[in-house]
């Protein structure tokens, strides 16, 4: 079923003003909440709001409802389960749906061999695992992290956050011996080069002097990378960047750790998006959309990797036998056609935003993979100097047109729509979005 946004209300609506005076009594402020609307139910590609205001989504739950928001398969495989169990502490006790949800998700990773996984509640969690593992197995107390990458914000995936000033600010002391390396944001190179004439000049920095002078190649356990950063502004590296990332680990014994929290689960177009590069990760952290909305994480790795003692990481929650269900099914609705549907959908939409591009002086850069898609803002092409207020701006006068995206890095628009959208929706969408960006563009000339 197709649907389009429909606006009946003022933003927000009366019965969303009451909730909202509610939330902001009793729930902490620290969550990051932008959009005035208290969200009322979902169906596939559409969000109303409890004033019967509808939107179309453009941003899936912050990239986690990808098969659509409620997906009847999805939403049958947990009833089913829930009449069942609700819960088994995988810690201690066997069940069915966490062995079965085990041997599909390691069939689908990329590492060759016998495979095991880790099955937490969330990203940071699954990174936090990736990270206790990697020194657990290679009893070295160095981390390899990028800047402007974000990991999650428990202490340990938090001390290999480098995303935003808030987000570390006043948590100090953090997990030691992190260190945050610049990442190819070719746009924005951060050594004022030009790819391919640099001959990836980022990675070589990193082995000639990084891995030398400021934490020593054989004192390193790990080195974690976003496929494509996410919170960073969706920052694609070029094909090439993640082979040489992944020959220098290989050269100094150096596990390679995929962060595909965000970029995973088939939004680019593949089940993860270290595939785009052809490289193999030594472990896998994802969420986000493993479970279609549900709570679950996974660390995954080859079995000779993981193979930690008894007790030496375990969880309450991780492996939630409906949350299990949800994923064992959405996994089977991406192959199915979801991740071809990305795909597809994908590259009409990033041809639409760099027509976009070219119509706009403010939209500096488009980038993306599948339906992980940036459009950066900024002041004018020729400075390129980053414009995060008119990228705020664009976000709202969406919003008050009907269509519901999120931002991220400093100036970009993050477009991550479920992966059940229609062409027909995303054009609709993309309508909307380039109405919002002459909106504000007009009002700044002004």
């Amino acid at each position: 079923m197709i649907v389009y946004p429909k606006i009946k209300t003022r933003l927000p609506g009366p019965k969303s003003r009451r909730i909202i005076r509610q939330d902001e009594k009793y729930v902490s402020p620290s969550y990051t909440r932008t959009h005035p609307v208290v969200i009322d139910r979902g169906e596939g590609a559409a969000l109303w709001d409890v004033d019967g205001n509808r939107f179309l989504d453009f941003h899936s739950g912050i990239g986690v409802t990808s098969t659509g928001n409620v997906h009847p398969r999805v939403v049958a495989a947990a009833i089913r389960q829930m009449k069942r169990a609700m819960h088994v502490a995988t810690a201690d006790f066997y069940h069915q749906p966490v062995a079965e949800l085990a041997k599909k998700i390691t069939s689908v990773a990329p590492m060759k061999g016998p495979k095991r996984v880790f099955f937490t509640n969330s990203g940071t969690e699954a990174v936090e695992a990736a990270f206790k593992l990697a020194r657990y197995t290679r009893r070295r107390p160095r981390t390899i992290a990028f800047i402007n990458a974000f990991h999650g914000r428990t202490m340990g995936s938090l001390s290999l956050t480098c995303s935003k000033r808030t987000q570390r600010e006043r948590f100090a002391p953090l997990v030691p011996e992190v260190t945050h390396v610049p990442y190819a944001y070719c746009y924005r190179c951060p050594y004022h080069l030009s790819f391919p004439s640099c001959n990836f000049h980022c990675v070589q920095v990193i082995e000639d002097v990084y891995l030398d002078k400021v934490a020593p190649a054989e004192e390193v356990a790990a080195l974690i990378v976003e496929p494509i950063q996410g919170e960073g502004g969706y920052v694609v590296p070029p094909q090439g960047y993640h082979q040489r990332l992944k020959k220098m680990c290989e050269k100094h014994d150096i596990l390679f750790i995929a962060d595909e929290v965000q970029s995973g689960m088939g939004k680019t177009g593949k089940m993860f998006a270290i595939e785009h590069w052809g490289v193999i990760p030594d472990i896998i952290a994802t969420a986000k959309a493993l479970g279609s909305g549900l709570p679950i994480g996974a660390a995954i790795a080859s079995a000779k990797l993981m193979n930690w003692d008894r007790g030496a990481h375990s969880t309450t929650f991780g492996g939630n036998p409906v949350a299990c269900a949800a994923a064992l099914e959405t996994i089977k609705l991406l192959e199915g056609g979801l991740m071809k549907n990305a795909e597809r959908v994908g590259k009409v939409m990033m041809e639409e935003l760099t027509r976009m591009m070219y119509r706009h002086d403010i939209i500096g850069d488009v980038r993306g993979k599948g339906l992980m898609i940036g459009a950066e803002i900024v002041r004018d092409k020729k400075s390129k100097k980053p414009a995060p207020e008119w990228a705020d701006d664009i976000m709202m006068e969406a919003f008050r047109r009907g269509l519901m995206l999120l931002t991220c890095g400093p100036n970009t628009l993050r477009i991550v729509p479920p992966l059940i959208i229609s062409e027909d929706q995303a054009m609709v969408g993309l309508a909307i979005l380039e109405k919002s960006i002459t909106a504000i563009e007009s009002r700044k000339k002004k």
